[in-house]
């Protein structure tokens, strides 16, 4: 189970090239299923115009259920994306993972602690960029101090909390599924009994890898519009 990263260094800064690659190769899908879906948009929907439909009513529904629509219709496309992204995010290193020597470079990207907690401080700075867009600066720090002002520190702590537990709680979930379906994998290539003995756990575990691929992207995707929620929705 050891493996390396391939680093590489560059103007001082160093980058994880498997990490680079993962996530161009899924903004790539993303990017072709969203243009294979409206290249040709039809009033009756069929094949990937309607899957995508579906995916903007299931996100549609995410962001009623935390705002209202006048507020939250402008964060759709921002849903959709993320959990498009984030579901083939964590689907690419499902089926396979692929080494050269010990150098990993095929793996889901969301398997990489950089990458969830890169999205989540991503996601928390847009929060704080809408809010203060949409309530203008001094109503939005008055926020900080409500509903008592001694909450003022708490309420940082909460900041900081959200954007650990929204990266680390999808790093942690993809991040033990691959390395379950790699001892399964060890087990496989071991001998006859071994791969006998591992078949059906493989199957099983990689048929829950996509459900619980799947529930990830979900509620990444529905806390997104939680915390988003609470920084824009006006109380009345």
């Amino acid at each position: 189970m050891e493996h390396k990263a391939p680093l590489y260094e560059f103007l001082g800064l160093t980058f994880n090239l498997s990490n680079v690659l993962m996530i161009t190769v899924t903004s790539v899908i993303v990017f072709i299923i969203a243009i294979a879906a409206t290249r040709s948009l039809q009033l009756r929907p069929t094949g990937m115009q309607n899957f995508l439909e579906w995916v903007l009513d299931f996100v549609k529904g995410i962001i009623n259920s935390t705002m209202d629509w006048h507020t939250g219709g402008r964060f759709l496309t921002l849903g959709a994306t993320l959990i498009m992204y984030i579901f083939v995010a964590n689907m690419l290193g499902l089926p396979f993972s692929v080494r050269v020597g010990d150098t990993l470079w095929w793996k889901s990207p969301t398997a990489d602690p950089t990458i969830t907690l890169t999205l989540a401080v991503m996601i928390v700075g847009l929060t704080h960029y809408y809010g203060i867009k949409l309530k203008g600066v001094k109503e939005y720090s008055l926020d900080y101090f409500k509903p008592m002002a001694f909450l003022f520190p708490l309420k940082l702590v909460e900041e900081f909390a959200n954007t650990l537990t929204l990266g680390l709680r999808l790093y942690g979930n993809i991040f033990a599924g691959e390395i379950l379906l790699g001892l399964l994998a060890g087990l496989g290539t071991s001998g006859v009994f071994g791969a006998v003995g591992a078949a059906i756990p493989m199957m099983v575990w990689q048929a829950f890898s996509i459900f619980v691929g799947s529930i990830q992207a979900f509620i990444f995707t529905m806390l997104t519009m939680v915390y988003m929620a609470h920084k824009v929705s006006q109380d009345h």
